[in-house]
């Protein structure tokens, strides 16, 4: 079997496991863990906590992680998005090949750079590594990053490690991307006093006040728009925030007593992720009148800043699209990961701007270039 038919029969595989985020992910964990234990690897599975059928695969060869960081860590989700509504030319769970592309709901992010690295695993002594290799295969990605959080936070506890170079295979066309805002999502709960529509001057229009938060939101939006950063590098170099969701109100004949509103922001790389939630807050408690509110953060996915020139950036220049380092658009688990001391760096086969779409793909020769790419880095941090 030649390297181009490893790997469209290891993807076809992966792909037909439909692991969307609202499903589990343990038959292609079980896979995974499978073809790493083949390819004479030792596997973990680290379990989420609160939610069945969801884990994190961690796959390891050579020494353990010594305190210089030395090695190799690879890491790529399991998890995508959904398919339903979108307007496929084929099962979108069923890996089809046209015009030397390679079509179905991963393809490109990422399973196709998972494919790529077991095919570059199958042709190294992995049983002569001298310093550490590290796959981490993590679930949940794609709504925020929870199983690299989840497993962040246990490891952190627990004083575990990972090598420090970290290569995060995400589409990005093999351009080397080193930064990326995070996402903060918000809830925000306004409070009235329900009364008869035709007498509303006996209630409190929770509604009502929702609109002056929103105002407010839209006002603290503006200001930080203005506070462009000094990040080249980024597309949009300031904090990005979006109001969401507005829900409220039972019937037209009753004034609201509740009113709910989703918010999300995305603080920039090397930003405190709460400053714009506190500066909100310092915006809402001066409002005259005051509303009655309750705000609580739901979930930060953070960003990730890796300094410029680390090794493995010269190690992936040669194989790059474009010189330097430049920025992604869209949360990693990278942010997470940086948080036990790695340094990532985002590079993988296949463009961002076909991920999430009908049809997504992935050339066969980018997943062949992926494995070489890959090949040689762990020949050339960890043998």
């Amino acid at each position: 079997m030649t390297v181009i038919q490893e790997i469209q029969a290891d993807l076809a595989e992966m792909v037909g496991f439909p692991t969307v985020s609202n499903r589990p992910v343990t038959e292609l964990a079980a896979h995974l863990a499978q073809r790493a234990e083949d390819l004479g690897l030792r596997v973990e599975r680290f379990d989420d906590p609160d939610q069945d059928g969801k884990c994190t695969v961690i796959a390891v060869a050579g020494p353990g992680p010594g305190p210089d960081g030395e090695g190799l860590t690879i890491t790529g989700h399991m998890d995508v998005v959904p398919t339903e509504g979108q307007p496929w030319s084929s099962d979108p769970f069923a890996l089809t090949e046209r015009d030397g592309r390679l079509y179905g709901r991963g393809t490109a992010d990422m399973k196709g750079f998972l494919a790529s690295t077991h095919a570059a695993l199958a042709r190294i002594p992995v049983a002569r590594l001298r310093r550490p290799l590290a796959l981490v295969w993590t679930h949940d990605e794609e709504i925020g990053c929870l199983g690299s959080a989840k497993l962040v936070e246990a490891w952190r506890r627990d004083g575990r490690i990972l090598p420090r170079a970290c290569l995060v295979g995400e589409p990005t066309d093999f351009r080397i991307l080193r930064m990326h805002p995070g996402h903060v999502a918000v809830e925000l709960e306004l409070s009235g006093v329900a009364a008869h529509s035709s007498r509303p001057d006996l209630g409190v229009n929770a509604i009502e006040a929702a609109a002056r938060v929103v105002e407010q939101i839209r006002q603290l939006a503006e200001e930080l728009r203005s506070e462009r950063a000094d990040l080249p590098e980024l597309e949009r170099p300031f904090v990005a925030v979006n109001v969401a969701r507005i829900e409220g109100g039972s019937a037209v004949n009753i004034v609201p007593d509740r009113c709910v509103i989703t918010m999300g922001y995305r603080p920039l790389p090397g930003m405190e992720p709460t400053e714009p939630w506190s500066r909100l807050l310092e915006r809402l408690e001066r409002l005259d009148p005051p509303v009655q509110l309750e705000g609580r953060i739901q979930r930060i996915t953070p960003s990730m800043l890796t300094p410029e020139g680390t090794r493995l950036q010269a190690q992936l220049a040669p194989h790059a699209s474009a010189p330097g380092c430049g920025a992604a658009g869209f949360a990693t688990d990278g942010g997470n990961l940086a948080a036990l001391g790695l340094q990532p760096l985002v590079f993988g086969p296949g463009s961002i701007d076909v991920a999430h779409k009908a049809d997504e793909h992935v050339s066969i020769d980018a997943l062949a270039k992926a494995t070489d790419v890959v090949g040689a880095l762990i020949q050339g941090r960890c043998l």
